[in-house]
């Protein structure tokens, strides 16, 4: 048997575009290595699934910092809109969250993967798991078919390759698609861990695992000069940081590692200018003006980092409040609205959510997501060189490829 379309992969893009493509009465094999399709799609937003964002199309391409250009076609032919209304219709409610972040209205991602499973079967998809693909086969710079790595042949007029980066490794994100890729003679970006907690070098940090800061900004600093700064939250963990804006400024860190030094600056007090926070420190200071030092902060931070705090300043634990001069006030404002620590590393593939790099985009055709080398070949979500910033920006685009694949194939 010859099918009309092999999709190796069943994550996002994989299943989108074989549903896609079945529905226009295609015959479609998908082939996943897993026992499950979707294996990745469940652990994202922490078992929540953060499946798009609730904004204007050309947003979500400006959270593609490198190459949001290059899906310009695909947002726009399956867009964020197109997407929770193709989900609604298979009976799964979403609603918007902070930072116009789409999730199922159960908040479980077994219903996204579910209603995609129901999505491909309906529509006639044979769908093939524990099976691993070796190779694509090509005849004449033209696909026509896949082999496994047990020596099965699958002939196809059309193969897909949707088979992930490396990030999650555990989900089967191995970077098989690298090679297949480059066996045919595509270029590759260098895969790195994107959406990755950070490694720091400071010691005081250990004190604070598990503390999760709300409100609060850090800023991006590469030698001494700020690069870019989030508003948000962040987690200090046993190695480093992580939370929501550690992992948006992880996707600008990649660029600087082992180059230049890193370092994240915390405002723990965004929301008050000089003044007004020197005015509630002087207040706070009068209420606890015969107390010691260390215990006059009570009320301005958490207590885990009081004593981080307290020994990072210059200013003797058990001096009285009310001895405190104008130059310690303005030390312990300038630590509270700068305090840095050094970044040496990340938490590699193991603990990424995303791949950076991966198969050159200038060598796939952005209309259809066709090789541009192969012809019937075609290429969708993480295994090429796209990735987003947080906020559902990096499953929108992958849904978006495979849809684009899914109505192409002739």
């Amino acid at each position: 048997m010859t099918y009309d379309l092999i999709v190796v992969g069943g994550g996002p893009a994989g299943m989108m575009a074989a549903g896609t493509a079945a529905n226009r009465g295609k015959k479609v094999l998908l082939i996943e290595k897993n026992a499950q399709v979707g294996k990745k799609i469940l652990i994202t937003g922490k078992g929540r699934c953060n499946l798009t964002n609730d904004c204007q199309v050309e947003d979500i391409i400006d959270n593609f910092p490198n190459t949001g250009k290059f899906l310009y076609s695909s947002l726009y032919s399956f867009s964020n809109w197109q997407l929770r209304d193709f989900f609604k219709q298979l009976g799964v409610e979403t609603k918007v969250e902070r930072g116009n972040r789409v999730f199922p209205v159960s908040d479980s991602a077994r219903d996204i993967v579910e209603a995609l499973k129901n999505f491909m079967e309906s529509a006639g998809v044979e769908i093939k798991l524990n099976t691993a693909i070796q190779e694509i086969i090509t005849e004449d710079k033209k696909v026509v078919g896949v082999r496994s790595r047990d020596g099965e042949v699958y002939s196809a007029n059309n193969v897909l390759v949707a088979v992930g980066g490396k990030a999650y490794p555990t989900t089967g994100s191995s970077g098989d698609g690298y090679g297949m890729a480059k066996s045919l003679g595509h270029n590759l970006i260098k895969a790195k861990p994107s959406l990755v907690p950070l490694k720091v070098k400071e010691e005081w940090f250990k004190e604070l695992q598990g503390l999760n800061l709300k409100n609060i900004t850090v800023s991006l600093v590469i030698d001494g000069k700020k690069k870019k700064e989030e508003f948000g939250e962040m987690l200090f963990t046993h190695f480093g940081v992580s939370g929501p804006i550690i992992l948006t400024l992880s996707r600008d860190v990649l660029d600087y590692l082992g180059k230049h030094q890193i370092k994240l600056a915390i405002n723990l007090k965004p929301a008050l200018s000089y003044e007004q926070l020197d005015n509630r420190l002087q207040r706070d200071f009068e209420k606890y003006s015969r107390k010691q030092f260390k215990n006059s902060l009570i009320d301005l931070l958490p207590s885990k980092i009081i004593p981080v705090i307290v020994n990072l300043l210059s200013i003797p634990e058990d001096k009285f409040v009310h001895q405190i001069t104008t130059e310690e006030r303005e030390e312990i404002i300038s630590l509270l609205t700068n305090l840095e620590m050094t970044i040496i590393g990340t938490m590699g593939f193991r603990q990424a959510i995303v791949t950076s790099g991966g198969i050159d985009t200038d060598e796939i055709n952005p209309s259809t997501m066709e090789s541009k080398i192969i012809d019937s070949l075609y290429f969708a979500g993480e295994v090429i060189d796209v990735d987003a910033y947080t906020g559902g920006y990096n499953l929108q685009g992958a849904f978006s490829m495979g849809y684009v694949v899914g109505n192409n194939i002739y």
